[in-house]
């Protein structure tokens, strides 16, 4: 039983080692097809991995409020890039002082922008957070130099900003930053404090940015909205009653009369909930991706096709001569289907190593960019690709295979 695998996938290798050139170019597209689909399932589950990191990090007893409405599972109106103005000040500050929230411990507020500061010579563009007094407990954030703004600052459009380590470095360098004031819009804000240095968190540069009092951000953006709030619970088994208690209330302050949820402006999700999200969303992503990638398989495959009836052609009289000394169609007919697989497996798994090494690369430089990002090639991918490599072979190879085993003997004999 042996000969009918060994022989065929001897018989391929000799042919594709006689024409190196040909046969490279044939198996390209397997290759791409498959480094591709490699390259981009490792990089979805290398980001969701980093993705559910970086969302633990500050815990899972969160509650986040988004503007904009939502469909069942799907994300908020503010995801689809547009920006959506229905959560302001007003909303928080209902949130903070309500009877009816007894499990919410700390509220924050934000609003992000970007901006160019400037101190006597130096300039420096960073990104703006606006937001509220509770970022430090909130955040888990520490400051090492000066103080953090206070409520009553937040409240009275004090112009005042606390800068990122990085930011602080660029503007101020050695001298001492506390005291100074720096230049946004034409526009003096006195720096209060310097924040210790963080690094990447949830794919924010807590480094790089200036933090300042909510309602003065709003105002140096010229608006009134907020593009966030999160809440933390004292305890997970209250997100449930936290959240019911949140959209009740959000309904009164918008005058929504509607319970049925169709017409609310806002939605109120836990960390596990937003974590389904992301997860939901990257999925799309990538699946959609991968399938875009396979697409070059199917171009593979027609190569392979080709290939193989080239290869008929060229090996007629060898057909032929089986067929007298008592081959069979099927015998045949197997023969190239071997054949045809043999060439798909190689140039598959001539991908996957390359698309695993190119993946190797690509999380070695996210890593040295900052972030905690895992090398994650799993064993269904590699599955995935061999598979279908041996399945483009198959449907490609059976064309060729089988217009080889319907030669007629005689006439394959001579054939010049």
């Amino acid at each position: 039983m042996w000969q009918y695998f060994f022989q065929p996938a001897l018989t391929a290798l000799d042919s594709l080692w006689s024409n190196k050139i040909r046969s490279f170019i044939t198996m390209l597209g397997i290759i791409i097809g498959v480094g591709a689909v490699v390259i981009i399932m490792a990089i979805g589950d290398s980001a969701q991995r980093l993705i559910f990191s970086q969302v633990e990090v500050f815990g899972s007893n969160l509650v986040g409020v988004f503007p904009g409405s939502s469909d069942e599972g799907g994300p908020p109106g503010g995801f689809t890039g547009f920006t959506v103005t229905t959560l302001t000040y007003d909303d928080l500050v209902a949130i903070r002082d309500a009877a009816s929230l007894p499990h919410v411990t700390v509220v924050t507020g934000y609003i992000r922008g970007f901006g160019n500061a400037r101190w006597r010579s130096e300039s420096y563009d960073t990104s703006l957070n606006g937001t509220t007094a509770s970022y430090l407990e909130l955040e888990k954030g520490e400051v090492a130099e000066g103080r953090f703004f206070t409520e009553e600052e937040e409240r009275n459009f004090t112009r005042v900003v606390v800068l990122g380590s990085a930011v602080k470095e660029q503007l101020f360098g050695l001298s001492d930053a506390i005291g100074q004031s720096v230049t946004l819009k034409n526009t003096s804000y006195r720096v209060i404090g310097v924040m210790k240095e963080r690094g990447i968190v949830a794919f924010q540069d807590y480094d790089d940015q200036i933090i300042m009092p909510l309602r003065s951000a709003q105002r140096y953006m010229g608006v009134n909205h907020m593009g966030l709030m999160r809440m933390r619970v004292s305890d997970e088994s209250f997100i449930d009653d936290t959240k019911e208690q949140l959209t009740v209330l959000l309904r009164e302050q918008h005058d929504i009369r509607d319970r049925s949820g169709d017409s609310d402006d806002f939605t109120v999700v836990s960390s596990d909930q937003f974590l389904s999200i992301i997860t939901s969303l990257t999925d799309s992503i990538r699946f959609f991706l991968a399938a875009m990638a396979g697409l070059s398989l199917v171009v593979g495959g027609i190569g392979i096709m080709n290939i193989m009836l080239i290869s008929v052609t060229e090996r007629t009289r060898e057909i032929g001569l089986r067929k007298a000394i008592g081959a069979r169609r099927n015998d045949i007919l197997l023969h190239f289907l071997i054949e045809a697989i043999i060439v798909t497996l190689l140039g598959g798994i001539i991908g996957l190593l390359a698309g695993i090494i190119f993946s190797f690369f690509i999380s070695l430089v996210v890593q040295y960019i900052g972030y905690d990002w895992e090398f994650i090639v799993s064993l269904p991918a590699i599955v995935l690709s061999l598979g279908v490599s041996a399945t483009v072979g198959l449907v490609f190879g059976f064309f060729p295979a089988y217009k080889a085993s319907r030669l007629d003997p005689i006439e394959a004999l001579r054939y010049e």
